[in-house]
């Protein structure tokens, strides 16, 4: 069996330690693996295996003899690093958001868009986290249906901003129920008991970036530009596991009945739909698991030829991490990747 030399940047940080985690669980075929970082964090050491491995500070000869490089570092350390590695010869899937809206760059969810993977230039971008799990709920639905317009609104989990924010959580949970004061550091605002509707920054439109991204990333990855997409993004106190409320207009009329079955068919998904004993998709037990998992289906009452959903997933597994070593094993699959050696 063939195996890569694989890299990893950003392997400090809570996506790039997922990396790890995934990789030895899906028994990736690697024949070595590279730990970078920045230089705060180098010199740190890591477990791969049962091999430690020191983390080293990311530099431009960091890729050589790398066949496979995933990085999850930051969208400057993306802009910078990533031309260098694909030049060196590697196979970038990165994490940021740097590349994801470049026309020469592929964005790609292996469940939907595999083929897309075959024109990359060296670098392929990982989507959105809270992209990811919608567009894998809505394709399938999508390829038998042709979906004319969503409207969305996220629940996101404080781990989508870093270990400082579950960490703020933590503190200003164990404040608020001693009643003392709680100054903000991560976010504009108290997490704690609270709702934020606001993530990353508002554009003039009245959008925030987060929200935008949804919208262009949806239609880049399901090849459609013709769909009309509103999103409403929320920072809710939750530690890991993104939820989203899906109301999708079809171009027919669509049973929810249907739609079930098409889901239970569809990978990547597991539907859980049975209002009569409770029976639905929640954060906490979709942390952890690879699965994207859907549920309260039902007709939209406000329009003739829509459907609601309920959808959660685990955002640093799925919405980051294992859907970026999806994309590796995908083009090894179809042997769109070769190693060096």
């Amino acid at each position: 069996m063939k195996t890569y030399n694989v890299a990893i940047v950003g392997a400090t940080g809570m996506v790039g330690q997922e990396f790890i985690r995934v990789l030895e669980q899906r028994n990736f075929p690697m024949a070595s693996v590279r730990l970078y970082a920045s230089d705060r964090s180098a010199g740190k050491k890591l477990y791969v295996g049962h091999e430690e491995i020191i983390v080293k500070e990311t530099a431009p000869d960091s890729f050589q003899h790398v066949d496979i490089a995933l990085f999850s570092a930051g969208s400057e350390i993306s802009k910078h690093f990533a031309p260098i590695a694909a030049k060196s010869g590697a196979l970038v899937v990165d994490n940021s958001a740097a590349w994801r809206m470049d026309t020469a760059v592929p964005l790609v969810v292996p469940e939907i868009n595999p083929e897309d993977i075959k024109w990359h230039k060296g670098i392929i971008a990982n989507p959105n986290c809270s992209t990811i799990q919608m567009v894998v709920a809505l394709y399938p639905l999508h390829k038998v249906n042709p979906i004319k317009r969503i409207v969305v609104s996220t629940y996101q989990s404080v781990s989508g901003t870093g270990s400082a924010a579950m960490e703020e959580l933590t503190t200003q949970a164990k404040l608020a129920l001693e009643g003392q004061n709680i100054v903000p550091h991560v976010y504009p605002h108290q997490i704690a008991f609270n709702l934020l509707p606001e993530i990353d920054v508002f554009l003039d439109s009245g959008y925030t970036k987060e929200e935008w991204k949804m919208v262009e990333e949806t239609r880049k990855i399901m090849h459609a530009d013709d769909i009309a997409i509103s999103a409403t993004c929320v920072r809710v106190p939750v530690f890991i596991g993104h939820s989203e409320a899906v109301n999708v207009e079809f171009t027919d009329p669509m049973t929810a009945d249907e739609a079930r079955r098409i889901l239970a068919r569809a990978p990547g998904i597991k539907v859980l739909d049975d209002p009569s004993v409770s029976l639905y998709p929640i954060p906490w037990l979709a942390a952890g698991t690879d699965d994207v998992f859907i549920g309260r289906i039902r007709a939209d009452a406000s329009h003739p030829r829509g459907l609601v959903m309920w959808v959660v997933a685990d955002n640093v597994r799925k919405g980051a991490a294992l859907n970026a070593v999806q994309i590796a094993e995908e083009s090894i699959r179809r042997n769109w990747v070769k190693p060096k050696s």
